[in-house]
């Protein structure tokens, strides 16, 4: 019983250490969000209104711009998959690498070649592990990015897009980009959407009655879109980092706040089995205690 027992309270001071680290996680999550949330709130007015605004040039031009315009035969395509640097996020990670590879059976059914470009140890260790092929990859800084860690990022991939993908084995014909939308502290959504050639269903412009309106371009619509565009592309990716950074924290914080809770249950349970082996020891304790004074009295009756 007393080896019982301290295999009981050993388990116990484990799982106490277990739950301060995942306490502290939780907390720290907890703190970071906050400043996530605001910095997601304060940029995706900017990208909304650039969005309209390349998709205005694009709608109301007639320039064949090679950004808007879609390739007739399409050869590659590149998906931006943004994941986490750090585990103990719950199923963070793993949803938006699940929804990157249906994108991928999606366009390899439409018998594309796909690039793979990578944010996140999480999504480089997976892709590693089972010998994928990675054109690029960013990371440390998942939780906290910034605006050049985007610029980064979107010049590559504007650099593969500008490339003749039927010469160039490092060109692409289309961009897509994988990330978690941060919807509220209970919901987050792994989505998938696509940034070049321009959608315009992504402009999000409202329906509007009546003629539309005329545009003027200075000097001419093609350099409004060579300078609006790679502003676009580097908006929607930090944009894009920016909610996968504070998805990541309300993922972290609820999956550290379930380990914590969890490790209080298991804390009580163990309690109240060392209690019970205590009990139980202390019984037998006592009872050999009095079989052995049973026994003392029945022999001292005896030599009488």
């Amino acid at each position: 019983m007393g080896a019982q027992l301290r295999i009981y309270r050993r388990r116990i001071r484990s799982v106490k250490a277990t739950k301060k680290i995942t306490r502290a996680m939780e907390l720290i999550s907890a703190s970071r969000i906050v400043k996530a949330q605001q910095r997601v709130a304060a940029s995706t007015p900017y990208a909304n209104e650039l969005t309209r605004a390349v998709s205005a040039v694009a709608t109301f031009s007639s320039t064949d711009h090679p950004l808007t315009t879609e390739s007739k035969n399409p050869r590659r395509a590149a998906i931006l998959i943004i994941t986490a640097d750090r585990g103990m996020a719950g199923a963070y990670s793993s949803n938006a690498i699940k929804e990157a590879d249906g994108l991928a059976v999606t366009l390899k059914e439409r018998g594309l070649e796909v690039r793979t470009y990578l944010v996140g140890r999480k999504a480089v260790n997976y892709f590693k592990f089972r010998n994928r092929p990675i054109a690029n990859s960013w990371t440390g800084f998942s939780d906290n990015p910034t605006y050049a860690n985007a610029k980064i990022i979107a010049d590559e991939l504007i650099t593969s897009f500008l490339k003749d993908a039927a010469t160039d084995v490092e060109g692409v014909d289309e961009l897509h980009i994988v990330y978690t939308e941060f919807k509220s502290m209970i919901t987050q959504l792994a989505l998938n959407k696509r940034m070049l050639p321009l959608e315009v269903v992504e402009a999000e412009v409202p329906a509007q009655s009546g003629p539309l309106p005329m545009y003027e371009f200075e000097p001419n619509a093609g350099e409004v879109l060579n300078a609006l565009l790679p502003r676009y592309i580097e908006s929607r990716v930090y944009n894009a980092l920016l909610q996968s950074a504070a998805s990541e924290h309300a993922a972290r914080r609820r999956a550290m706040k379930s380990a914590t809770d969890n490790a209080d249950d298991l804390i009580k349970s163990l309690t109240r089995l060392a209690n019970a082996a205590r009990q139980a020891e202390i019984t037998q304790e006592i009872s050999e205690i009095v079989g052995g004074a049973d026994a003392l009295a029945s022999a001292n009756a005896g030599s009488e």
